[in-house]
């Protein structure tokens, strides 16, 4: 069974990998920096939509972020 700490795992894991800044990720998806810090941190989860969009942004397959493989 998929826990909601291994997704937010591998969001932190994604964003820390993909060299950008929180700055610049967040003008991106039209959030807060602090935002993005919360989802690196894991006290919070984006939204569906703004998880999508992380996950087009940073080029990386949902699935995986979603612990699906």
């Amino acid at each position: 069974m998929i826990t909601l700490e291994q997704i937010q795992a591998r969001i932190a894991e994604v964003i820390r990998q993909s060299g950008m800044s929180q700055t610049a990720i967040a003008k991106y998806l039209g959030i807060s920096q602090q935002a993005v810090s919360a989802y690196i941190n894991g006290t919070n989860m984006p939204a569906l939509d703004t998880l999508a969009n992380l996950c087009k942004l940073l080029d990386e397959d949902t699935n995986y972020v979603l612990c699906q493989e």
